[in-house]
């Protein structure tokens, strides 16, 4: 819900809003690839743990890959955990190298995981992640979706109940 109002906020067409959707609601599909045990782990991950983790964007694509309805959503399923400083994976791209549908998603998936209570942290406040997307945007997050985010979320438009 909150990717496809950023969507609409960003004026995107309707069609670019609908992929958007779909991709925030399939970006993790790759993780069933996953061990359960790495997924489900209370403490941090050693290297090799994150390495497993780290595959689930090219699963999920592999995994879409060979729908042809799908063929607009799997760009941003292996593509949202890439970094807007180009620091991120698979393939460490960049900026606007990163589809916007993917640089939504991002943001949506950090809040996301961000308020919601994890095997290894608790939830932090809505008003506490929201902080840290800032603090991210331009370096993990683009600084444009964080800014339409914070407009969304100061305007009420974002509650817990949307995620």
């Amino acid at each position: 819900v909150i990717s496809r109002w950023l969507g609409e906020a960003l004026s995107l067409e309707s069609s670019q809003v609908n992929n958007i959707y779909l991709a925030g609601l399939l970006h993790d599909v790759g993780k069933i690839g996953v061990s359960e045990a790495v997924l489900c782990k209370p403490g941090l991950l050693v290297e090799q743990e994150f390495d497993q983790i780290k595959r689930h964007p090219q699963i999920g694509k592999n995994i879409l890959g060979g729908i042809r309805q799908m063929r607009d959503v799997t760009p941003a399923v292996l593509t949202h955990h890439e970094r807007f400083d180009g620091t991120g994976y698979p393939h460490r791209l960049s900026g606007e190298e990163i589809s916007l549908e993917a640089r939504i998603i991002a943001v949506v998936d950090a809040y996301d995981a961000m308020t919601t209570d994890r095997p290894y942290r608790p939830a932090m406040s809505r008003e506490r992640a929201v902080a840290e997307l800032r603090a991210g945007a331009g370096t993990q997050f683009d600084p444009e979706v964080v800014e339409a985010f914070r407009r969304a979320y100061k305007n009420g438009k974002i509650s817990s109940e949307e995620q």
